[in-house]
């Protein structure tokens, strides 16, 4: 017996790779007809006052927020409110939207789309508790290992070799560390690793 899977997402989502407004009345727009591509970077231009931001912001963004409240539970409705439907006679092929102000109050010049919605956090989160890690050096997928099982590794794969165990000590700051050198002298360390203008030495 198959069981038949359901999906949240509008029936003209599926059918159509296009989004269409039909009859947009809102402020100073003329009861006008638009087909926007899906899946593609649409920009609208035009002339101060011509409409630009009746169509994107009140009348597309506030039909997919409409749409996007009303999959909630009634409980949950509550607390949000209801949401105007913008004076248009038909949008098709819309699925819930995102809306980004013209001017953002960050002033990091390194924010982006998936900063400043906070996606990104999301994403982050998605690929480092569901995805698998893979070294881009060998290719091998990179596991955990407890302190135990990297003496045993070492222990058993390298059995009778000499074996560095490398930490690092100071790591991005400038200075002069002559003292540093006579404390890991002191206590018992013999090699030190380098590592200068992308060139590693050795010393001892």
């Amino acid at each position: 017996m198959q069981e038949k899977v359901t999906s949240n997402i509008p029936s003209d989502i599926n059918e159509t790779a296009q989004i269409e407004v039909l009859g947009a009345r809102v402020h100073n727009l003329q009861n006008i007809d638009v087909t926007i591509p899906r899946n593609q970077l649409v920009v609208i231009t035009g002339l101060s006052g011509s409409g630009k931001s009746s169509l994107a912001f009140d009348t597309i963004y506030a039909e997919g927020q409409r749409r996007y409240i009303e999959t909630f539970s009634a409980y949950a409705r509550q607390f949000l409110g209801g949401m105007e439907r913008p004076d248009v006679d038909k949008i098709t092929g819309l699925s819930p939207v995102i809306s980004i102000e013209q001017k953002t109050t960050g002033k990091n010049p390194r924010s982006t789309v998936g900063t400043i919605t906070e996606i990104y956090d999301f994403l982050r989160l998605l690929y480092a508790r569901a995805a698998d890690a893979y070294s881009y050096l060998s290719g091998e997928k990179m596991v955990k290992y407890t302190d135990a099982q990297i003496l045993d590794l070492i222990l058993s794969k390298f059995e009778g070799k000499s074996v560095y165990i490398l930490s690092p000590m100071i790591k991005g700051r400038k200075g002069h560390y002559k003292e540093l050198f006579e404390q890991i002298r002191k206590k018992g360390f013999i090699h030190v690793r380098l590592m200068a203008k992308s060139k590693k030495f050795a010393t001892t």
